[in-house]
Parts: structure tokens; C-alpha cells; sequence
């Protein structure tokens, strides 16, 4: 059943993720839409919420002829618009420097013709595709400009263009200076390369941020050799196709930015990298609508004055959280992440780089779908789980289920759900932080139900319904209050 209150806070949020997990019926104009719907949001009193687009057309609802809910996730083979254009520019970052996928690839990847792509995205963006893409290369490539002494040749090559003379032309005619001139002018600001080795790119975010709270839970569960948290920096090795290295993140909190190291061999992949980063620190979240909702709560009041800006810690690589995740059923936070470094320092691969803390790259799903159960298991990991954990990598290295922030978070649940060994509590919290999905709620997590009074599993999800649609952030105030 579906609770009106937070379902219309849903709605007043905009917020692309709730497409397709409600419908809404308007009775002032008999029609139902969906929660991405561009068209200004009806009052409160006139608002009926369906589970299914089914349910609201047999209220004798009609559809809305602007969002289409024949399109929503579920309903059609194709996503929402909102969804696919942020999934068009996730691709467009995974193949800056490569440009292996064409319009057409991504198009098809939607099951969509490349007209009904272009439409798509000039509906949602505004720019076409071709102009989405060069707006991308052109952003990257001014921050590099800006905050980085690299070449401008690498620059160019990072950013996508096939050659530096391309570059300085539509970096030329889109400014009206050239690269070069740019560089002079932001010459002394913060950010610069620091060593031959490595450079320095901001990440800003919306203040306040707890950015303490975020280490903390980090450091707990940190990779052995993989990741490394000191007081005041989270530092890990990075493989990204057949790039790696290093980076390092620091808090700049003056500028209300995140301060990120790298190493120039991921430089290729420098528009995939940050984009990770902003999933993994939580960085594109509004502490202000959170809060708001959540304060309303005395059970939360406390924590949210003590924890302003708390974030919800995503993941850098979703195989490697859910790994993760599965090692950490029924043990301590501690045992589980001696296990998963162990895990990680026999199947991921050393790297070479200037810290001790940091010498293996993070396995991946294909790699650990060769193994063999006894191999995982002489790890000190019980056999249910090692079977468990070869399932997910075969399905993983498959990609279904998609552990990508952009994915349909319901989709990868039900997925997530037929793996044995992967209960509700495992899926919910793979959904909280590498799908990045806002209002999941680990209903049988002990420390939750005992906070709301020992209570049930079925009871705790009733009593989180005040907290929907922000349930993400309710349980990592409770978390963080019972440390």
C-alpha cells in the first residue's frame, strides 16, 4: 500500500528515481502521470497514488499525454527520459577517450532508433546528443585547463577530441580564447599539479557535509590493500578498463569542495573517475530537502544537529560493495573486513604505488567468476557464501544484475533477490549504496528495529514510512548514533 504523504513528497522532489515505483491520479482533471512528470505539481488534496499504471486506468484515470506513462520503468522497453539522457551522459564519460560507442550503440542500448534518441535527450537536456557530447568534452577539459599544469595535447586527448587541432578549434569558437589563453588566465589558482606523477581536480557539493561521519564508516570497512582512510583522507587503488592507479580525496571545507588526487595513467578515464567519486562521497545530495524531512522526526532530531550534511556512503565499484555486503552477513563490521581484504589481496592484482596501504587493485566480477568454491572458501569464508559470491560475479560479469547508480533500483533488487544467499537486508543495503537509491530500507537490520523499540521487521518498514522518501539517510543517522 502506498503511503500518500511520502509518495507526494516523492513527487514534489523530482526526483528521476521514483519513476515507475508509483503513479499519480490527478481528480481535478481525471489524469494520472508519473512522478517526472514536467507539469507543475498538483496540490496535495487532489493526488490518488497507484502501484500500477494498470490500477490508476481502472480508477477510470486517463493517461497524461506529456510523461506517457506507457514509458515509465517497467511499463516499456525504454526507461524514462530522465534516466536515459543521465544514462547517455554516463556513457558519453565511459567513452571520452576512446569514443568506442557511437549515437547509434547507445541508442540501440535502449532499444530506442537514433531519432527517438535525439528527441529524447533535446527534450530532457535541451542540447542534442552531438552537442550533450561536446559540452562534456568541453567541461572536462576546461576544469583540466583550469585546475592542471598536463599538456594541452593530453588535455585534448583526455577530453575526447581525436586531435589537438579539433580541440583548439571548438574549444576556440565555444569560448572565444584559445586553450592556452585560458590556461594564462587561471594561472595560481588552487588545484595544480603537484608532482610529475599525479594532479589535483575539485568536486564540489552542497554544504553542509559531514565529512568526518563519511571517513569513519569508510575506514570501518575499508579494503585491506585495496583502500586506505587516514584522519583525514580516504586514499584507494583504481582500475578502470585497462587503466590504473591511485587517487586520494581531501576535504577543502572552506570552498565546499572535495580535493581529488590522481594519478596521470588514469587520466583517459579522468570523466568516468569523477563520476564515481561523486557516487562513492554522496556529492550530488540535498542536506537541505533531507533534513527537512527527516526533522520532523524526534527520533532522528538529535542526530541531524549533530551530523549535519550526513551522507549516505555510495560505492566506487558496485561488485566490489557487494562482495562486500555478502561477506558481512551475521559477523561484526570488523570480521567482515578482514575477510574482504583477504578476499581482495588473493583474487585482485598488485599495483605498484607510493603508499604501503595501497598494493592490490580491487578484484573484478570476471576474474572471480573463474574461481572455484573451495578456492573462496579456504579463505576462511563458509561455503554458502563463497557459492554465493561466485553466483553474483557470473551474473555480474554479465551485467544482470546492473550494479550502476543509474540502473532501475527495483530492477536489481528482484535480481539481487534471486541469488541464493542474497536476502532482503543484503539487497536493500547494495541499493543504498551502489545503486544509490535513496529510499531503501534494510528492514530486519538489528540495529534499526532495536532503536525503534525491538520491534518487528514488518513493524520497523511501517514506522520508516514517515521517513520515505529519504529512508537511506533515517538509517545511517540510527547507524551512526548506536556507534
Amino acid at each position: 500500500m502506498i503511503d500518500p504523504v511520502s509518495a507526494y513528497r516523492a513527487l514534489t522532489s523530482r526526483d528521476a528515481r521514483f519513476d515507475g515505483v508509483f503513479y499519480v491520479g490527478v481528480t481535478s482533471t481525471s489524469i494520472y502521470c508519473r512522478p517526472v512528470c514536467p507539469v507543475k505539481a498538483p496540490r496535495a488534496e487532489n493526488c490518488l497514488f497507484f502501484a500500477t499504471a494498470e490500477a490508476a486506468e481502472k480508477a477510470s484515470f486517463r493517461p497524461c499525454l506529456r510523461c506517457r506513462p506507457e514509458l515509465a520503468p517497467g511499463n516499456a522497453p525504454v526507461d524514462s527520459g530522465q534516466r536515459i539522457a543521465e544514462r547517455l551522459v554516463q556513457r558519453i564519460d565511459e567513452g571520452l577517450a576512446e569514443q568506442a560507442e557511437s549515437l547509434d550503440d547507445i541508442a540501440a542500448e535502449f532499444h530506442l532508433s537514433l531519432r527517438q534518441l535525439r528527441r529524447i535527450v533535446k527534450r530532457e537536456l535541451g542540447v542534442s546528443p552531438q552537442e550533450l557530447r561536446q559540452t562534456r568534452r568541453l567541461l572536462l577539459a576546461k576544469q583540466l585547463l583550469t585546475e592542471t599544469q598536463l599538456p594541452v595535447t593530453h588535455i585534448a586527448y583526455a577530453s575526447g577530441f581525436a586531435s589537438l587541432r579539433r580541440f583548439n578549434a571548438v574549444f576556440s569558437g565555444h569560448y572565444r580564447m584559445s586553450p592556452s589563453s585560458l590556461r594564462k588566465t587561471s594561472a595560481g589558482q588552487d588545484g595544480v599539479l603537484n608532482s610529475t606523477d599525479t594532479s589535483r581536480l575539485l568536486l564540489s557539493y552542497r554544504p553542509p557535509y559531514d565529512w568526518q561521519a563519511m571517513l569513519n564508516f569508510l575506514r570501518q570497512r575499508a579494503l585491506s590493500g585495496v583502500e586506505y582512510v587516514d584522519e583525514n583522507s580516504y586514499a584507494r587503488t583504481v582500475r578502470l578498463g585497462a587503466h590504473a592507479g591511485w587517487i586520494r580525496v581531501t576535504q577543502i571545507e572552506m570552498k565546499n569542495v572535495l580535493r581529488v588526487e590522481f594519478t596521470h595513467s588514469l587520466t583517459p578515464v579522468l570523466s568516468l573517475l569523477l563520476r564515481r567519486l561523486r557516487n562513492l562521497f554522496d556529492l550530488n545530495a540535498r542536506p537541505d530537502l533531507i533534513a527537512q524531512q527527516l526533522g520532523q522526526d524526534p527520533l532522528l532530531c538529535s542526530s541531524l544537529a549533530a551530523h549535519p550534511g550526513l551522507r549516505v556512503p555510495g560505492a566506487f565499484d558496485g561488485f566490489e560493495m557487494a562482495v562486500r555486503a555478502i561477506l558481512g552477513q551475521q559477523i561484526t563490521v570488523k570480521a567482515a573486513a578482514t575477510l574482504a581484504g583477504r578476499f581482495a589481496k588473493t583474487f585482485g592484482d598488485e599495483i605498484a604505488t607510493p603508499f604501503d596501504r595501497l598494493s592490490h587493485l580491487s578484484p573484478t566480477a570476471e576474474s572471480v567468476a573463474q574461481c572455484t568454491v573451495d578456492r573462496v572458501s579456504g579463505l576462511g569464508i563458509i561455503s554458502s557464501r563463497s557459492r554465493c559470491v561466485l553466483a553474483l560475479a557470473e551474473r555480474c560479469a554479465l551485467r544482470a544484475p546492473d550494479l550502476d547508480a543509474v540502473s532501475q533500483p527495483e530492477r536489481s533488487i528482484e535480481q539481487l533477490l534471486k541469488i541464493p544467499g542474497i536476502g532482503d537486508w543484503t539487497a536493500q543495503y547494495i541499493a543504498m549504496r551502489a545503486l544509490r537509491w535513496p529510499d531503501a530500507f534494510p528492514a530486519g537490520d538489528l540495529v534499526v528495529r532495536n532503536n525503534l523499540g525491538r520491534i518487528s521487521a514488518k513493524l520497523a518498514r511501517a514506522r520508516s514510512v514517515a521517513w520515505s522518501p529519504w529512508r537511506s539517510y533515517a538509517v545511517m543517522h540510527i547507524w551512526l548514533a548506536t556507534n
